[in-house]
């Protein structure tokens, strides 16, 4: 099958973007697919966790990161401000489920769980001893009344406090390359105000043990960094890496980078690799049916995600694979990748790069679900609305017209699925295209466009009854 991106795919249907989505006529009804389904079952060994070494302090590190932007939450109608308040109990769980199967990594932010992630997460880990544990967080000063100096002192001295502890082990300027003009937001975030110049201060006190950034977006902020290593001697970079976006990036949006060129980058330099969204954001665990049967007849005792984690997993100079677990069985399943880690062949290889390609003939939205476009302040659920329509898209409930076999039955699975995943007073319908959320999109999506195009398909199907 040929490799074609999203805008040349509707093209070629010669669909304008009001009617993008309906693209879909005669797709099969997909069962609802679990990331765990028919996966290997039994006891996981608690000592087979495979290790990175830090090549600078020689520390082991867990190559399963634990990352804590999805903690779980308590019931809606128990949880503070529409069921957003954590559930610490189930957090400690969880903790004490990856550590004791040698999860030592964590890595979390003050943007996290609406500022809250960081205090759930020093809970769960002051309960063991410091130096069994790797603490990663960042810097997470976006919004302009965060940019002065005191302001993004204040956030990190914070950090401490909610963390628990006296040093971070992993810190990271949070995603250098957003915003319209990437190198302009950076020098403001970052160094005109003297705030680099002081983390660096931090490493050599010790209250920093590694420093680095994460990227999105602006490859011209990427790259001038890294043309100053000899100067900010980075640890480690945190990017976005997986078996679509090592080629297929830039096909998602104009605006990312190839991970296969940030990564060789980083690995030229020997600069170690944290690896962020290892499943686009989930879409790789939840990928249309002809999708899961290619991967399912290649290794049927598999679960679809672990693919993707194990891919992430098998390039030398990573040195960690985040994941946000917020479920315990997404957790077992993920330390059955990496206890130990079976590392993909080249053939293996192969087989995913075509895999993308045909991936790649579906156009969903590139939303990673991190919810930084949150909160609306017209109340919309953006990321829901949007997670909602790609699940429809790879499930084939999107029907194109009435005269398709599966209209009515499509029709009904997305208008049901719709009203129960986005509460109506949330729903697309209420944007009124103020744009405050685009700017903060790692993956520089035009939201308000998305948003009106998905309720201009919306409006269609309630009325064609």
């Amino acid at each position: 099958m040929s490799n074609i991106n999203r805008r040349d795919f509707l093209k070629r249907l010669g669909l304008g973007a009001s009617v993008a989505g309906l693209a879909f006529a005669g797709c099969e009804k997909a069962a609802k697919k679990g990331s765990t389904d028919n996966v290997i079952t039994g006891d996981i060994p608690e000592d087979k966790m495979t290790y990175r070494v830090n090549p600078k302090t020689g520390e082991k590190v867990s190559l399963l990161g634990y990352g804590c932007m999805r903690w779980p939450t308590v019931s809606q109608e128990s949880g503070r401000d529409g069921g957003e308040e954590l559930d610490q109990e189930v957090i400690n769980d969880l903790v004490d489920t990856a550590i004791r199967h040698g999860v030592n990594y964590f890595d979390t932010s003050p943007a996290y769980c609406k500022g809250r992630s960081e205090g759930a997460t020093g809970i769960a880990l002051s309960r063991y001893p410091r130096e069994s544990y790797y603490i990663a967080t960042k810097l997470s000063n976006f919004a302009p009344s965060t940019w002065s100096r005191e302001a993004s002192l204040a956030m990190y001295h914070n950090s401490l406090k909610e963390l628990q502890t006296d040093y971070i082990d992993y810190m990271l300027l949070h995603g250098v390359g957003m915003g319209n003009d990437g190198m302009e937001e950076f020098n403001k975030r970052y160094i005109d105000n003297g705030v680099l110049d002081f983390l660096m201060k931090e490493r050599e006190a010790g209250r920093i043990r590694n420093l680095g950034f994460s990227y999105h977006g602006d490859i011209a902020v990427f790259d001038h960094l890294l043309s100053r290593h000899d100067e900010y001697k980075w640890d480690f970079v945190q990017i976005q890496l997986n078996y679509v976006d090592w080629k297929h990036a830039k096909e998602v949006n104009e605006r990312n980078t190839n991970a296969e060129y940030l990564y060789n980058e980083l690995a030229r330099r020997d600069i170690p690799a944290i690896i962020m969204e290892p499943l686009l954001g989930g879409r790789l665990s939840n990928v249309p049916d002809h999708i899961v049967s290619r991967l399912k007849q290649r290794d049927p005792e598999r679960s679809v995600a672990s693919w993707a984690f194990r891919y992430a997993g098998s390039h030398p100079d990573v040195l960690t694979v985040l994941s946000g677990m917020t479920y315990k069985e997404h957790l077992e399943d993920n330390l059955r990748s990496f206890c130990p880690l079976k590392p993909l062949t080249d053939e293996d290889n192969m087989f995913l790069y075509e895999t993308a390609d045909l991936m790649m003939q579906y156009p969903t939205v590139p939303c990673n679900d991190c919810k930084y476009c949150m909160p609306c302040p017209y109340g919309l659920d953006i990321p829901s609305i949007l997670l909602h329509y790609n699940k429809c898209i790879n499930e084939c409930n999107v029907p194109a017209s009435r005269q398709s076999e599966n209209y009515r039955e499509a029709r009904r699975a997305f208008l049901i699925g719709y009203d129960r995943s986005v509460p109506g007073l949330r729903q697309a319908s209420h944007c009124i295209g103020c744009g405050q959320c685009a700017p903060h999109c790692p993956q520089s999506i035009d939201i308000p466009a998305e948003l009106h195009r998905i309720d201009g398909m919306v409006e269609r199907l309630k009325r064609e009854v």
